[in-house]
């Protein structure tokens, strides 16, 4: 057996220094953590103490990539699980972390939890990195003792969310580009090629197509207006930011997308997912149901769902189940009001929640597996009518031309 130096926090926030005997390190730690201790260091008996990395911190809080902090969540549980205390496991990583916006992040954090913050607190003066999910998951695992699963959970949490990110985006950039490209090309033989066609049909004389007339006309009116069609385009994708950013005009905007044929549906399962599986995450990590839903709700990324979400709090505060005020907002499809409902009856919320996600997370690849199929025929077929329609209009006088030139 051997002896450990330990610096410990406890439930009432307090640090408490001692000694510990186990056979090894890990089992110390273990021990520790049934008494509801948060280990902070711990170190063999006459065995050097390592380096403290209090004096390297620096300030922090820059935007990370999702998969910089699953990577993190991932090393970090590791560590915690293999016994290893909170700072030593951080003191590891900041000497592994290749990300230079956030090793300053980490290095503060760990400093904190050396001066006698708790590990939430310290992660919570970082609000860029580290959000109010991930604060809340970390506390109620400090709280319960199974910090090492929480992280766990935290990075299934991630994962998920960042596949769902790369799948919207995904079947987002080849039909932007398409359209982006077609807008171009269009423009182009609208402002500049028809014009020049137009000089040349009236040199012969003649009357001209109804369609080259329209073509023309339409070619005229882009030459001379590009510069304003261009400023009044960057206006309203400007006013719409903007219009997004206010309380009021992103509820009018979200609510208008999810009524989009079938855009709006994507949408809508896609906030569906994120819910049901933030509030599984969070229900399952001991978090008060009142801040769950909270949390989850502003991951929907759509006010018209987020604002049933706040409004189904008010309810369960003053008594009601969670279904029943969600029911009432008509925002969440029947059988995910009948799922939750059937959750609460039997206590099992958040293996339901979790199924929830699966289902929808399954209904969106398939929605975007289908769109991502029909996109291309269709753009295909609308650059053959417009571009085909102004080839075929600056053609077609041609045919008469000889009659005009005799």
């Amino acid at each position: 057996m051997a002896i450990f130096e330990y610096k410990v926090r406890t439930l009432d926030k307090s640090i408490v220094k001692g000694t510990i005997e186990a056979p090894d390190q890990k089992t110390a730690v273990i021990d520790l953590h049934r008494k509801r201790y948060v280990v902070l260091y711990i170190k063999k008996k006459g065995v050097k103490e390592p380096f403290i990395l209090g004096k390297l911190a620096r300030k922090g809080g820059a935007r990370v990539g999702l998969k910089t902090l699953v990577i993190f969540n991932r090393q970090l549980a590791t560590l915690v699980n293999a016994g290893i205390p909170i700072v030593q496991s951080l003191s590891i990583l900041i000497e592994e972390e290749k990300d230079k916006r956030f090793k300053p992040t980490i290095i503060n954090v760990c400093s904190d939890i050396e001066k006698g913050s708790t590990i939430s607190e310290a992660l919570a003066k970082h609000p860029k990195v580290f959000s109010h999910l991930y604060v809340s998951m970390i506390r109620s695992g400090e709280l319960g003792g199974i910090l090492d699963e929480i992280l766990l959970r935290l990075a299934a949490y991630y994962e998920f969310i960042d596949d769902l990110r790369k799948k919207v985006r995904s079947a987002m950039v080849y039909p932007t580009t398409v359209l982006v490209i077609a807008g171009v090309i269009v423009s182009f033989l609208l402002g500049f090629v028809v014009p020049r066609f137009k000089e040349t049909f009236e040199s012969f004389g003649g009357t001209l197509p109804p369609l080259t007339l329209m073509v023309i006309s339409m070619g005229e009116f882009v030459k001379d207006n590009i510069i304003y069609m261009i400023i009044c385009l960057i206006g309203i994708i400007w006013a719409i930011f903007m219009l997004k950013r206010t309380e009021k005009g992103a509820f009018v905007i979200d609510g208008l997308v999810l009524k989009v044929p079938v855009i709006g549906d994507l949408i809508r399962k896609i906030a569906i997912a994120k819910f049901s599986r933030t509030l599984g995450s969070l229900v399952k990590s001991g978090v008060s149901i009142l801040e769950s839903l909270e949390v989850a709700g502003k991951t929907c990324d759509n006010k018209v769902i987020e604002g049933a979400v706040m409004e189904s709090r008010i309810s369960i505060r003053e008594g009601e189940r969670i279904a029943d005020p969600l029911k009432k907002s008509g925002a969440f499809p029947p059988m995910v009001v009948q799922m939750i409902a059937i959750g609460e009856e039997t206590g099992s919320l958040d293996d339901m929640l979790n199924k929830i996600s699966d289902f929808y997370d399954r209904e969106s690849n398939a929605t975007i597996a289908t769109m991502s199929s029909l996109i291309e025929p269709v753009l295909i077929l609308f650059l053959g009518i417009v571009v085909g329609g102004i080839l075929i209009a600056m053609f077609l006088p041609i045919f008469s031309l000889s009659g005009l030139i005799k």
